[in-house]
């Protein structure tokens, strides 16, 4: 069964990137991630953003699941790049608007030619020999598990908020949108929190010492 990840969802698949382990491509998105941000100029990232795209769509992505992934980040973009419109031009807005863009939907990618479970496999595998400096690979597997779950339920909270702004006919005002919403998502936390308290989880060993 497919399930909506926010960023992607993991599609069964036959292509290289799916046959791939998730270590390389973890690896080449940080690549990727470090060339674009460094690179100057919009022309680089709006080639990234074009060939990501086409590459979401080889590897199983449908239309509509792409544009859902990329519509809130898009919004919220579109405040900043008119500001950076503004202040230094066309050129710098459009190379960050690409660059953004091009990064949400190469994660996507990710998430939809990599089960989750891997991954965070992957992530406790390499971080092992860490553990001698303090570094604890399972929670680091659980935050990144969190972020993966958490995301689609923002989008879904706030989707559901601006809904219900609508039905009240306030859907042009922000307060009775984004104030909502806030309380939601803190809400959310509080209750994620509490669940793992109550599973003994993140809780400190030598605490009851």
């Amino acid at each position: 069964m497919r399930r909506s990840l926010g960023l992607g969802l993991y599609v069964p698949g036959d292509t290289v990137l799916h046959r791939l382990s998730p270590g390389p491509k973890l690896l080449g998105l940080l690549v990727l991630s470090i060339g674009i941000v460094a690179a100057r100029g919009p022309w680089l990232p709006v080639g990234v953003f074009v060939v990501a795209i086409a590459t979401a769509l080889w590897v199983g992505m449908s239309p509509r699941t792409l544009a859902a992934a990329l519509r809130p980040v898009a919004i919220v973009m579109v405040v900043a790049v008119g500001f950076q419109w503004w202040m230094n031009g066309w050129q710098l807005a459009l190379e960050v608007f690409a660059t953004v863009l091009a990064l949400v939907v190469a994660a996507a990618i990710l998430t939809t030619t990599t089960p989750t479970d891997e991954m965070l496999d992957s992530i406790v595998r390499w971080l092992g020999p860490f553990r001698r400096f303090g570094v604890n690979p399972e929670v680091v597997a659980l935050a990144f598990s969190l972020v993966m779950t958490s995301i689609p339920t923002l989008f879904t909270i706030f989707g559901e908020t601006r809904d219900a702004a609508n039905a009240r006919g306030l859907g042009r005002s922000p307060k009775a949108t984004l104030t909502p919403a806030a309380i939601r998502v803190v809400a959310h936390a509080y209750a994620t929190g509490d669940a793992l308290h109550a599973r003994g989880i993140l809780d400190d060993p030598d605490e009851g010492d």
